[in-house]
């Protein structure tokens, strides 16, 4: 039996959004990473090291969230602490030398999971996807109005997964 809401466009992107975390987390598995680590990861990546209320304005999450995932993340070797130059209140973190190859591994199996997700659409299908769900996107951050705020990326403010 169908769901009543099946032939809507906000089931059916709930439902694709579903289906790419659920492929994302099984990728991340064989990485040993959570969802939600490789956005730590792919921040930091190309960096030479962030405070971490930077690290949280990036991720669009809470100061708290952050840090709880960059403990996760320094216990298992892929990220180191520094203390600022500037200020010794403020921590700077960076990605160890492990933690920019999982930030390699990362860009790689997103790229993977992109083309599992699109093997069905052509290169002009693919942009026009793009385009439309910016589109979509804009429509929704209007109906929010001022509750929303915009980065130049246009990333929403959401906590990361379990991060």
């Amino acid at each position: 039996m169908r769901h009543p809401a099946s032939k809507t466009i906000g089931y059916q992107l709930i439902h694709v959004t579903r289906l790419h975390r659920a492929r994302t987390a099984k990728l991340l598995e064989a990485l040993e990473l959570f969802p939600g680590q490789e956005q730590v990861l792919e921040a930091l990546a190309g960096r030479e090291a962030m405070s971490m209320s930077e690290l949280a304005d990036v991720l669009r999450v809470r100061p708290p969230t952050a840090s709880k995932t960059i403990a996760r993340l320094s216990a298992a070797g892929l990220i180191e602490r520094k203390g600022s130059e500037g200020d010794a209140r403020v921590v700077r973190v960076a990605l160890t030398a492990e933690g920019r190859r999982k930030a390699q591994a990362i860009e790689a199996l997103s790229v993977d999971i992109e083309d599992e997700a699109t093997a069905h659409l052509d290169g002009k299908d693919r942009r026009r996807l793009r385009k439309l769900l910016k589109r979509v996107e804009k429509g929704l951050r209007n109906a929010l109005g001022a509750e929303m705020e915009e980065d130049e990326d246009g990333a929403e403010d959401a906590e990361a997964d379990d991060a």
